[in-house]
């Protein structure tokens, strides 16, 4: 995890949530001085419910798409440019293709340090059929992504909490520390007691004695009752009014049941406070 970020990318599909995904972005890159990336991919599905581009069976000209989509990033980066009040810029770019795959090229091409996405209210449709899953483009570029919605934008990141599974997670530590010596925020450790989360105990020590030794920002362990690791912290979070949530990719921050499983509801499309997903492969 670098000790400071430098590029912020914001996937723009010219909804309503993007208002929210670039607000948040600014003030990172108000706080952390760093640029800003409004990227747009267009894509010509042959069906909604399949990830198969229309040019893969018959010639199509994405050049009146393309230009289109640059004129109106163009009005947005116009639009939010007086907002940014560091040294950063915000860059603008327009690919043609797969999202997921293009997404995925151009963090990699351009090293973009953080990924922020907006989420829709009501999004049972989109995370069913979205072409940009949050833990898959977490996996493939080892970049953390922050998934926010309308309600995510009342406050900086000023409780900051990181759950914690079977192992001490380096990266969303050192993520967690830069965070909150920026916005002077206070870490919650949270593991289960129940359903053998006692063994957790040692990696919850071990993760608090880590945070203190890089940082002097307070930290608090807190042991949660309950099954599931995901509604757990968020019933947690919700309860303290923390500003941010801090997972893995790991399956167990699903919420419980069949349906919330069938339809891809994990923690990061069912919580109004955002949810910055952190890959742990790629640990230091």
């Amino acid at each position: 995890m670098p000790k400071q970020l430098f590029n912020i990318l914001v996937p723009v599909d010219f909804s309503a949530k993007d208002k929210w995904a670039i607000a948040k972005a600014i003030e990172l890159a108000n706080s952390l001085d760093c640029n800003i990336h409004f990227v747009h991919v267009v894509s010509k599905r042959i069906f909604p419910l399949m990830n198969v581009e229309a040019a893969e069976f018959y010639p199509y000209d994405y050049t009146v798409d393309l230009k289109n989509a640059r004129d109106r990033l163009m009005q947005l980066k116009n639009e939010y440019q007086q907002h940014l009040c560091c040294n950063g810029k915000i860059e603008v770019s327009v690919l043609h293709g797969n999202a997921q795959e293009e997404l995925t090229k151009y963090i990699r091409l351009f090293q973009m340090d953080l990924v922020v996405k907006g989420l829709a209210k009501f999004n049972l449709l989109h995370r069913i059929i979205s072409s940009v899953s949050i833990s898959s483009l977490t996996r493939k570029t080892n970049v953390p992504v922050l998934a926010v919605m309308a309600s995510g934008l009342v406050s900086h990141f000023k409780k900051i909490v990181l759950p914690l599974h079977n192992e001490i997670p380096m990266r969303s530590i050192r993520l967690a520390a830069l965070l909150g010596r920026s916005f002077k925020s206070t870490i919650f450790v949270v593991s289960l007691r129940n359903s053998g989360g006692e063994h957790n105990i040692p990696v919850l020590s071990q993760t608090l004695e880590i945070i203190q030794s890089i940082t002097t920002i307070p930290v608090q362990s807190i042991m949660l009752e309950g099954k599931n690791i995901a509604l757990s912290t968020l019933t947690f979070s919700k309860k303290i009014n923390a500003d941010l949530i801090m997972i893995n990719t790991l399956k167990d921050f699903y919420l419980p049941g069949l349906w919330n499983r069938l339809t891809k509801r994990w923690l990061s499309y069912s919580s109004g406070i955002p949810v910055l997903t952190v890959d742990q492969t790629g640990q230091e």
